[in-house]
Protein backbone atom coordinates (compact mmCIF):
# COMPACT_ATOMS: atom_id res chain seq x y z
CA UNK A 1 0.00 0.00 0.00
CA UNK A 2 1.33 3.65 -0.98
CA UNK A 3 1.14 6.30 1.65
CA UNK A 4 2.98 8.75 -0.53
CA UNK A 5 2.59 8.60 -4.43
CA UNK A 6 4.11 11.73 -5.98
CA UNK A 7 3.51 12.47 -9.59
CA UNK A 8 4.77 15.38 -11.62
CA UNK A 9 5.96 17.51 -8.34
CA UNK A 10 7.06 20.95 -9.35
CA UNK A 11 8.31 23.50 -6.71
CA UNK A 12 9.39 26.92 -7.14
CA UNK A 13 10.65 29.33 -5.13
CA UNK A 14 10.98 33.00 -6.00
CA UNK A 15 13.27 36.11 -4.33
CA UNK A 16 12.38 39.35 -5.99
CA UNK A 17 13.42 38.57 -9.85
CA UNK A 18 14.88 34.82 -9.20
CA UNK A 19 12.89 32.17 -9.58
CA UNK A 20 14.69 28.71 -8.59
CA UNK A 21 12.69 25.40 -9.28
CA UNK A 22 13.49 23.51 -6.62
CA UNK A 23 11.78 20.29 -7.82
CA UNK A 24 11.50 19.40 -11.39
CA UNK A 25 8.86 16.31 -11.69
CA UNK A 26 9.18 14.48 -8.88
CA UNK A 27 7.65 10.91 -9.80
CA UNK A 28 7.98 8.92 -6.38
CA UNK A 29 5.79 6.31 -4.16
CA UNK A 30 6.35 5.72 -0.23
CA UNK A 31 4.99 2.80 0.73
CA UNK A 32 3.58 1.18 3.88
CA UNK A 33 6.45 -0.94 6.19
CA UNK A 34 9.08 0.10 4.27
CA UNK A 35 12.46 2.44 5.02
CA UNK A 36 12.91 5.01 1.83
CA UNK A 37 16.18 7.26 2.25
CA UNK A 38 16.69 10.42 0.24
CA UNK A 39 20.07 10.70 -0.93
CA UNK A 40 22.16 13.32 -3.41
CA UNK A 41 24.26 16.20 -3.43
CA UNK A 42 23.15 19.31 -1.13
CA UNK A 43 20.78 21.83 -2.95
CA UNK A 44 19.21 19.00 -4.93
CA UNK A 45 15.74 19.07 -3.64
CA UNK A 46 15.29 16.77 -0.98
CA UNK A 47 14.44 18.86 1.95
CA UNK A 48 11.82 20.59 -0.04
CA UNK A 49 10.75 17.28 -1.07
CA UNK A 50 9.63 16.03 2.02
CA UNK A 51 8.68 19.14 3.55
CA UNK A 52 6.01 19.05 0.49
CA UNK A 53 5.07 15.42 1.97
CA UNK A 54 4.66 16.38 5.20
CA UNK A 55 2.69 19.40 4.21
CA UNK A 56 4.99 21.74 5.64
CA UNK A 57 5.12 22.82 2.34
CA UNK A 58 2.79 23.41 -0.82
CA UNK A 59 4.10 22.49 -4.72
CA UNK A 60 3.13 24.03 -7.44
CA UNK A 61 2.42 21.68 -9.94
CA UNK A 62 1.68 17.70 -9.91
CA UNK A 63 -0.44 15.54 -7.24
CA UNK A 64 1.17 14.60 -4.23
CA UNK A 65 -1.34 12.26 -2.17
CA UNK A 66 -0.87 11.43 1.45
CA UNK A 67 -3.23 8.41 2.90
CA UNK A 68 -5.28 9.59 -0.49
CA UNK A 69 -5.17 12.91 0.35
CA UNK A 70 -4.13 15.80 -1.88
CA UNK A 71 -2.90 18.29 0.99
CA UNK A 72 -3.04 20.92 -1.24
CA UNK A 73 -6.82 20.70 -1.57
CA UNK A 74 -7.31 21.16 2.43
CA UNK A 75 -7.78 24.05 3.90
CA UNK A 76 -5.09 25.38 6.28
CA UNK A 77 -6.78 24.17 9.32
CA UNK A 78 -7.47 20.85 7.89
CA UNK A 79 -3.96 20.40 6.79
CA UNK A 80 -2.80 21.11 10.26
CA UNK A 81 -4.82 18.92 12.07
CA UNK A 82 -4.27 15.79 9.01
CA UNK A 83 -0.27 16.46 9.50
CA UNK A 84 -0.93 16.37 13.10
CA UNK A 85 -2.84 13.19 13.18
CA UNK A 86 -0.89 11.23 10.61
CA UNK A 87 2.95 12.71 10.22
CA UNK A 88 5.65 12.64 12.58
CA UNK A 89 8.57 14.99 11.31
CA UNK A 90 11.71 14.51 13.03
CA UNK A 91 14.18 18.04 11.92
CA UNK A 92 17.73 18.26 11.78
CA UNK A 93 18.28 20.86 13.96
CA UNK A 94 16.09 18.55 16.81
CA UNK A 95 13.81 21.73 17.57
CA UNK A 96 13.63 20.88 20.88
CA UNK A 97 12.03 23.55 23.27
CA UNK A 98 14.76 24.74 25.94
CA UNK A 99 12.73 25.40 28.98
CA UNK A 100 10.70 21.85 28.65
CA UNK A 101 12.10 18.83 29.79
CA UNK A 102 12.38 15.47 27.82
CA UNK A 103 9.43 14.60 28.70
CA UNK A 104 7.21 17.67 28.39
CA UNK A 105 8.58 17.84 24.78
CA UNK A 106 7.74 14.59 23.66
CA UNK A 107 4.08 15.32 25.00
CA UNK A 108 3.80 18.14 22.88
CA UNK A 109 2.17 16.71 19.60
CA UNK A 110 -0.31 14.85 22.10
CA UNK A 111 -1.10 18.14 24.37
CA UNK A 112 -2.18 19.63 20.50
CA UNK A 113 -3.92 17.11 19.56
CA UNK A 114 -5.88 17.46 22.92
CA UNK A 115 -4.95 14.85 24.84
CA UNK A 116 -5.47 15.04 28.39
CA UNK A 117 -2.12 16.12 30.62
CA UNK A 118 -1.34 13.15 32.69
CA UNK A 119 -2.47 11.05 29.76
CA UNK A 120 0.20 12.68 27.60
CA UNK A 121 3.02 12.58 29.70
CA UNK A 122 2.81 8.82 30.79
CA UNK A 123 2.87 7.80 27.12
CA UNK A 124 5.59 10.74 26.71
CA UNK A 125 7.61 8.84 29.59
CA UNK A 126 7.08 5.52 27.69
CA UNK A 127 8.46 6.49 24.45
CA UNK A 128 11.41 7.84 25.90
CA UNK A 129 11.93 4.61 28.04
CA UNK A 130 11.40 2.90 24.29
CA UNK A 131 14.36 4.90 22.76
CA UNK A 132 16.75 3.98 25.71
CA UNK A 133 15.98 7.82 27.97
CA UNK A 134 14.34 5.97 30.76
CA UNK A 135 16.67 7.81 32.89
CA UNK A 136 16.44 11.18 31.42
CA UNK A 137 12.65 11.81 31.50
CA UNK A 138 13.50 15.15 33.38
CA UNK A 139 16.54 16.47 31.81
CA UNK A 140 16.36 19.84 29.73
CA UNK A 141 17.55 19.24 26.09
CA UNK A 142 21.26 21.26 27.61
CA UNK A 143 21.57 18.20 29.67
CA UNK A 144 21.33 15.99 26.97
CA UNK A 145 24.01 14.71 24.57
CA UNK A 146 23.66 15.04 21.12
CA UNK A 147 22.36 11.82 20.40
CA UNK A 148 20.04 11.79 23.56
CA UNK A 149 18.42 14.81 21.75
CA UNK A 150 17.83 13.36 18.79
CA UNK A 151 15.99 10.21 20.20
CA UNK A 152 14.10 12.78 22.01
CA UNK A 153 13.27 14.33 18.78
CA UNK A 154 12.15 10.59 17.45
CA UNK A 155 10.63 9.71 20.40
CA UNK A 156 8.32 12.96 19.97
CA UNK A 157 8.23 12.15 16.21
CA UNK A 158 6.33 8.80 17.23
CA UNK A 159 4.16 9.38 20.48
CA UNK A 160 0.93 10.65 18.61
CA UNK A 161 1.31 6.94 16.21
CA UNK A 162 1.98 8.33 13.18
CA UNK A 163 1.36 6.63 9.85
CA UNK A 164 4.26 8.28 8.11
CA UNK A 165 7.52 9.13 10.06
CA UNK A 166 9.88 11.94 7.56
CA UNK A 167 13.80 12.60 9.28
CA UNK A 168 15.96 15.31 7.79
CA UNK A 169 19.45 14.26 8.45
CA UNK A 170 18.64 12.13 11.79
CA UNK A 171 22.59 11.14 12.09
CA UNK A 172 24.03 14.14 10.50
CA UNK A 173 25.83 14.80 13.85
CA UNK A 174 26.16 11.84 15.63
CA UNK A 175 29.55 9.84 15.47
CA UNK A 176 28.86 6.60 13.52
CA UNK A 177 28.22 4.71 16.67
CA UNK A 178 25.35 6.60 18.02
CA UNK A 179 23.79 7.20 14.40
CA UNK A 180 23.10 3.28 14.18
CA UNK A 181 21.94 3.09 17.52
CA UNK A 182 19.90 6.12 16.75
CA UNK A 183 18.85 4.35 13.16
CA UNK A 184 17.92 0.93 15.03
CA UNK A 185 15.97 2.44 17.60
CA UNK A 186 13.95 4.37 14.64
CA UNK A 187 13.63 1.38 12.39
CA UNK A 188 12.38 -0.76 15.10
CA UNK A 189 9.84 1.80 16.33
CA UNK A 190 8.52 3.03 13.11
CA UNK A 191 8.38 -0.52 11.12
CA UNK A 192 6.94 -2.88 13.58
CA UNK A 193 4.01 -1.10 13.60
CA UNK A 194 3.66 -1.19 9.79
CA UNK A 195 4.31 2.85 9.32
CA UNK A 196 5.97 4.30 6.31
CA UNK A 197 9.32 5.69 6.91
CA UNK A 198 10.83 8.59 4.91
CA UNK A 199 14.57 9.64 5.67
CA UNK A 200 16.59 12.70 4.08
CA UNK A 201 20.35 11.45 4.40
CA UNK A 202 23.89 12.32 3.43
CA UNK A 203 25.55 9.85 5.88
CA UNK A 204 26.61 6.53 3.59
CA UNK A 205 26.93 5.01 6.49
CA UNK A 206 23.20 4.07 7.04
CA UNK A 207 22.63 3.28 4.18
CA UNK A 208 21.79 -0.33 4.29
CA UNK A 209 19.30 0.50 7.16
CA UNK A 210 16.77 1.49 3.95
CA UNK A 211 14.87 -1.06 2.00
CA UNK A 212 14.98 1.33 -0.85
CA UNK A 213 17.11 4.41 -1.89
CA UNK A 214 15.96 7.13 -4.18
CA UNK A 215 18.88 8.94 -5.84
CA UNK A 216 17.94 12.34 -6.36
CA UNK A 217 20.17 15.70 -8.25
CA UNK A 218 18.68 18.82 -9.65
CA UNK A 219 15.39 18.76 -8.06
CA UNK A 220 14.73 15.12 -9.88
CA UNK A 221 14.64 11.53 -8.85
CA UNK A 222 17.49 9.52 -10.69
CA UNK A 223 17.33 6.18 -9.71
CA UNK A 224 15.31 3.94 -7.13
CA UNK A 225 17.64 1.16 -5.77
CA UNK A 226 16.11 -1.67 -3.82
CA UNK A 227 18.19 -3.50 -0.89
CA UNK A 228 17.99 -5.80 1.54
CA UNK A 229 17.87 -3.86 4.56
CA UNK A 230 19.51 -4.00 7.84
CA UNK A 231 17.29 -5.61 10.58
Amino acid sequence: MAAVSCRGVTKRYITGSTHVLALRGIDLDARMGELLMLVGPSGCGKTTLISVIAGILDHDEGDCVVFQHDLRNLSQGKKIRFRGKNVGFVFQAYNLLPTLTAAENVAVPLLILGEGRLQAQAKAKEMLSQVGLKDKMNALPNQLSGGQQQRVAIARALVHEPRLIVCDEPTSALDADTGRLVMEGLRHNALSSGRALIIVTHDNRIFDFADRIARMDDGRITLIESQVASA
